[in-house]
């Protein structure tokens, strides 16, 4: 015959050691790495900008020369 106090025990053991593991899974992030993307992210904007105004200035630069020959 079972005891009915001992099945009570096993079962709030196991609900408390699920508690403690979803405590324990808790995602970290390292802030270092964010910033690093963030500033990567702005070298890679400021790159393309100069490209593109590269870019603009070269055609109107060839407009204006064919344009005035």
């Amino acid at each position: 015959m079972k005891k009915d106090d001992q099945d009570i025990t096993l079962l709030e053991s196991n609900i408390n050691s699920n508690k403690d593991l979803k405590k324990n899974n808790f995602k970290t992030t390292n802030i270092n790495i964010l910033l690093n993307r963030v500033r990567l992210d702005k070298k890679r904007t400021f790159k393309k900008r100069i490209v593109f105004l590269l870019g603009l200035f070269f055609l109107l630069f060839v407009a204006v020369f064919f344009y005035l020959s």
